[in-house]
C-alpha cells in the first residue's frame, strides 16, 4: 500500500511507521473493533469527504453495539480528518478510521481496555480495478453463509465480523474470481464481501432488505436515491440465487469497490455492463465529484471556505 506521511492516533498526528499499538491489544486477540472506509475526491469544490458525517456516525452506532465507549465526538473526529488529509498533502485519498479495545486487559469481558482511535489516510484505486470498474468482474456465490443476526450484528462494521468476508474472499479468488457473494442463513441473496448488491430484470430494480443480514451501506442508500432521483425504483426484497442467472444486469457497490458491473456470476454470464447500472455509475460519479448540485449536500470540503478566505499572516 502506499504510505503517507502521518497517521492521527489518539488525538496526535504521528508519523507513519511510529504508529504502532501492543502485541498484547485486546482488539488484536479478539477482533474488539470497529471502523469504516470512506473516501475523499477531488472534484469541483475541490478535495471533498464523501458522505462524511454518515460515515462516522455508523462508526459511532458500531461502537455502540459493541460496548466500545468512543472517546471522541463525531465532529471531532470529522476535523481530524479534513486536518490529516490537508497534512499529508492528499485532495483524493481513502479514509480508513479504526476504534478497538486496546493494551491493559486480556479475557473475553475487558470492559477496562482502553477504547484506542486512529485515522489512517493513503492513495488507493478502485478495489476490484478500474477494468472491473468499466466491464465488469466475475463473482462465484460462497459456500459460506452470511454470519446471522442471531450469532452477531451485521449492522455493525466490525473487525471481528469480516473473518467471514475473509473466507469467502479467498474461497473464491483462490477458483479463479474476483468476487464473492454470500447468500444468508435462509439461503436468500444477501452480499458480496465488502459489497452491497444489486439486481435488475425488466427494467426493475431490487436489493436484499435489511433483513437479510446486510451492512446497510452508505453508497447503497447512494445508489438508492440517485436511482429513485432519475425514476426507478429500487424495491428491497428477499432475492434468490438463480435470480442471478437470469437477471438483464447485477452490479455491486461500496466505498472501496465504488460501483462494479457484474459481468458473469457462478460462470453464468449475465452480459455487459447495462443501462441502468451506466446510469447509477454516472450519477455516482457527478455525485462524488461535485457535478450534480442535488447531491453536494454529501460533500464535505477538505479545506473550508473560512480558510480560504482567511489572510496569509506568514511575515516575509
Amino acid at each position: 500500500m502506499d504510505k503517507s506521511d502521518y497517521i492521527w492516533q489518539n488525538g496526535e498526528f504521528v508519523p507513519w511507521d511510529d504508529a504502532q499499538v501492543h502485541v498484547l491489544s485486546h482488539g488484536l486477540h479478539y477482533g474488539t473493533g470497529v471502523f469504516e472506509g470512506i473516501r475523499c475526491y477531488d472534484g469541483e469544490v475541490g478535495p471533498a469527504v464523501f458522505r462524511h458525517t454518515e460515515h462516522l456516525e455508523r462508526l459511532a452506532n458500531s461502537a455502540r453495539m459493541y460496548f466500545l465507549d468512543l472517546p471522541y465526538e463525531v465532529e471531532q473526529l470529522a476535523e481530524a480528518t479534513r486536518e490529516l488529509i490537508r497534512r499529508n498533502g492528499l485532495s483524493d485519498c481513502y479514509i480508513r478510521p479504526l476504534a478497538f479495545r486496546g493494551y491493559g486487559e486480556m479475557g473475553l469481558y475487558a470492559r477496562s481496555a482502553p477504547v484506542e482511535v486512529i485515522i489512517a489516510v493513503w492513495s488507493w484505486g478502485a478495489y476490484l480495478g478500474e477494468e472491473g470498474k468499466r466491464n465488469g468482474i466475475r463473482a462465484k456465490v460462497a459456500s459460506w453463509r452470511r454470519i446471522p443476526s442471531s450469532s452477531l450484528i451485521p449492522h455493525a462494521k466490525a473487525s471481528g465480523q469480516y473473518l467471514n468476508s475473509i473466507l469467502a474472499k479467498t474461497e473464491s479468488a483462490q477458483a479463479g474470481y474476483e468476487e464473492a457473494i454470500l447468500l444468508d442463513e435462509r439461503g436468500f441473496v444477501c452480499e458480496g464481501s465488502g459489497e452491497n448488491i444489486f439486481v435488475v430484470r425488466d427494467g426493475k430494480v431490487a436489493t436484499p432488505s435489511q433483513g437479510a443480514s446486510i451492512l446497510d451501506g452508505i453508497t447503497r442508500r447512494s445508489v438508492m436515491e440517485i436511482l429513485s432521483n432519475e425514476g426507478i425504483e429500487v424495491v428491497e426484497r428477499d432475492i434468490v440465487r438463480s435470480e442471478l442467472y437470469s437477471a438483464d444486469e447485477v452490479f455491486m457497490c461500496g466505498t472501496a469497490a465504488e460501483i462494479v458491473p457484474v459481468r458473469e456470476v457462478d460462470d453464468h454470464p449475465v452480459g455487459d455492463p447495462g443501462p441502468i447500472t451506466k446510469l447509477a455509475q454516472k450519477g455516482y460519479d457527478d455525485a462524488i465529484f461535485g457535478r450534480d448540485p442535488r447531491y453536494t449536500k454529501w460533500l464535505d470540503p477538505v479545506v473550508s471556505a473560512a480558510m480560504e478566505t482567511e489572510p496569509d499572516t506568514v511575515s516575509e
